[in-house]
């Protein structure tokens, strides 16, 4: 498998003040990943290595799963996102006891293994990634991603990569192996591709980071934003696009602004597709001083997008109303 860069022709864009038919901003086909991050995807597919991405929230870490597996072909990415209280069983399946428990309790037929499996076992992203090759040897692998995996335990991670080392798993409660006994181990090209994510919240274990390949996504600079705006938006000029960008990192500054929450990648294509629809001139953010009353009225209600907390829209409000206590 080589990863690389392709190009593809981009819908036209709903009309304004309309929900559009598709979600562009989350639209895998408009990824743009960086070289070093093709690099890294490249180097962990050569290796048969999971592949850990970090990276401010919002700068598209879970979105690289569901493009590579379109770029591949592959189907939907299976998701798995870590909690507190994760196990490395629940990245195979999980068994419903309490529900098989009510269930002999007012059902007197005996449910065979296949019929408790129907019913009360639910199979998660790894043993939903294995299952679909054993049932389809010439299936091809399954994009699986491991979501926030520094919020999970400490011993989860390093029984992440055994399990995924072993791609194999029990499931006692039907008496059920994958593979089974009389099935052959997953080659190396049917393993799944495992992408996991990290918001670096707390440290991962040595032991785990020797094992997987990692990338850290930078937030991007002007020219990679200007690509990424080109791509997810539409019916803006490249000048109306880099007053958008100019503006945005100057409210990520924080000399200019401070701001508990700086806005991301995201944040920034919604805003850019928002401007338009409220009757807001992109070109007006040069200069603040000049907006009139109806123009600052309209860009402090678009930036209910780029703020996430009272405190961060205040501090936005005061941009724009410098003179207010």
């Amino acid at each position: 498998m080589s990863f690389n860069r392709y190009a593809k022709t981009i819908p036209e864009a709903a009309p304004p003040l309309r929900r559009p038919d598709n979600n562009r901003a989350d639209d895998a086909a408009t990824y743009i990943p960086s070289d070093g991050l093709v690099t890294a995807v490249n180097v962990a597919l050569a290796l048969g290595k999971p592949l850990l991405v970090t990276g401010e929230p919002g700068t598209g870490k879970t979105q690289l799963a569901w493009h590579i597996a379109r770029f591949f072909d592959l189907g939907k990415p299976i998701e798995f996102n870590a909690q507190t209280t994760s196990s490395a069983k629940d990245l195979f399946y999980r068994y419903d006891a309490l529900g098989h428990f009510q269930y002999t309790q007012t059902q007197k037929k005996l449910l065979t293994p296949d019929e408790i499996e129907e019913l009360f076992i639910h199979y998660e992203a790894l043993g939903k990634a294995i299952r679909d090759t054993l049932n389809d040897p010439a299936h091809k692998p399954r994009v699986v991603l491991i979501d926030e995996i520094d919020k999970a335990p400490r011993d989860l991670p390093n029984d992440v990569l055994a399990a995924i080392d072993q791609l194999r798993f029990d499931v006692p409660e039907i008496r059920k192996k994958f593979p089974a006994a009389d099935q052959p181990a997953l080659t190396a090209d049917q393993r799944p591709i495992i992408v996991l994510t990290s918001n670096s919240e707390k440290n991962l274990p040595d032991a785990f980071l020797r094992r997987v390949v990692y990338y850290n996504i930078e937030f991007p600079g002007p020219p990679a934003l200007l690509e990424i705006l080109k791509a997810k938006t539409q019916n803006f000029s490249d000048g109306d696009l880099e007053a958008i960008i100019a503006h945005f990192n100057l409210l990520r500054n924080p000399e200019f602004v401070k701001l508990r929450k700086k806005p991301a990648t995201a944040e920034l294509i919604f805003w850019a597709e928002l401007l338009p629809q409220i009757g807001f001139d992109p070109r007006r953010l040069a200069r603040l001083e000049d907006l009139g009353g109806d123009e600052q009225k309209k860009l402090l209600s678009s930036y209910t997008v780029l703020a996430k907390t009272k405190e961060d829209h205040d501090a936005l409000r005061r941009v724009l109303y410098p003179d207010e206590e």
